[in-house]
């Protein structure tokens, strides 16, 4: 397929996903439970089918996990999920309109963080990067591309009530 100009300059800046770190519990509660199944087993040896439960209940949470992708380049962010059937959501960067990190302690031992991007985008008002390896750097790199990308454009955004209900407004030159 062909390629416009625009999404030839499109460079992408950073891409990740999240981390495996986010299905611990499970796997540790499937891990549980497979070993009490298979200590059960060995008395009623019709038992080890029930195994496949907590193994596949454990394989799905990996997968979904896994087609997680979280792409940042040069004009948006783009989220990919779906393990079956894929969904790509994007945000413009320009829409950006605040970012914060946050590292609870479990994540903070991983050097992970949890991103969360609030924009003026419609149907992504708000954008989780979960469990994202260097997050705070992954975060300023989000940062000073918004900023980049918004002196590119010319664009800012205003408040006029300032109480924050989403009665915001794009200005662009």
């Amino acid at each position: 397929f062909c390629m416009s100009e625009a999404e030839e300059s499109e460079d992408v800046i950073w891409k990740g996903g999240p981390s495996q770190i986010l299905n611990l519990g499970i796997f540790l509660i499937a891990f549980v439970l497979i070993a009490a199944i298979g200590a059960g087993g060995a008395f009623y040896p019709l038992i080890w089918i029930l195994a496949i439960f907590p193994f596949v209940w454990a394989l799905w949470r990996f997968l979904v996990v896994r087609c997680q992708v979280y792409e940042l380049t040069t004009e948006r962010l783009r989220l990919y999920e779906g393990v079956f059937n894929q969904e790509i959501g994007e945000v413009e960067l320009y829409r950006v309109k605040d970012t914060n990190v946050f590292r609870p302690f479990w994540l903070r031992v991983f050097n992970m963080a949890n991103i969360v991007a609030d924009t003026s985008d419609r149907t992504h008002p708000s954008v989780s990067m979960m469990a994202v390896k260097d997050g705070l750097n992954v975060r300023e790199l989000l940062r000073k591309q918004v900023e980049t990308l918004r002196d590119k454009k010319r664009v800012r955004e205003v408040d006029f009530d300032g109480s924050g209900d989403g009665d915001d407004i794009e200005f662009g030159a």
